[in-house]
């Protein structure tokens, strides 16, 4: 009996560190973000404009979908894990697809424009990095900053959101 409640506590230890580790994952640092999330977005123009975020994951739990709202444009971007990775897709009101990569540090998660997207600033218009800074997500606050290339000239964003729901 004492060796089955060995197993059973190595066991328990063993799923509660892997869920940890998960935790860690860039996936798991944005499944965080899930719910309703609204702010407001400041351009590098200097335009202030009303932004909202709802993220929902399905799939099971293997995809995140955010439905983002800038300004009274509606947007799309899709978060899973592939081999390890964080895969991220956003279909932008730019007309263009993006795909980015992921990196943590201090608390951020990083996305930068996969290499082989095919996208060039002398002829596309498109997201190139996002930014969660997600070290108050606890608290119900993250900043998302973003930049843009747009006519071949790069732009940032910077968003406050706050939780909703």
């Amino acid at each position: 009996m004492k060796i089955m409640i060995r197993l059973l506590i190595v066991g328990l230890a063993s799923i509660t560190a892997l869920a940890s580790a998960e935790d860690e994952s860039a996936f798991g640092q944005m499944k965080q973000m899930e719910g309703s999330w609204e702010g407001m977005l400041t351009r590098s123009t200097g335009e202030v404009v009303e932004t909202r975020s709802t993220f929902r994951l399905i799939s099971d739990g293997n995809t995140m979908v955010e439905t983002l709202v800038e300004d009274g444009v509606e947007m799309l971007t899709t978060y899973s894990e592939q081999d390890g990775q964080l895969k991220v897709t956003h279909y932008c009101s730019l007309g263009t697809e993006p795909e980015f990569t992921a990196s943590i540090a201090d608390g951020s998660v990083d996305l930068t424009l996969a290499a082989d997207t095919g996208l060039h600033a002398e002829h596309h218009n498109y997201v190139a990095s996002m930014n969660y800074n997600l070290s108050d997500v606890d608290s119900g606050s993250v900043v998302v900053s973003s930049t843009i290339m747009n006519g071949g000239a790069m732009e940032s964003n910077r968003a406050v959101i706050s939780r909703v729901e």
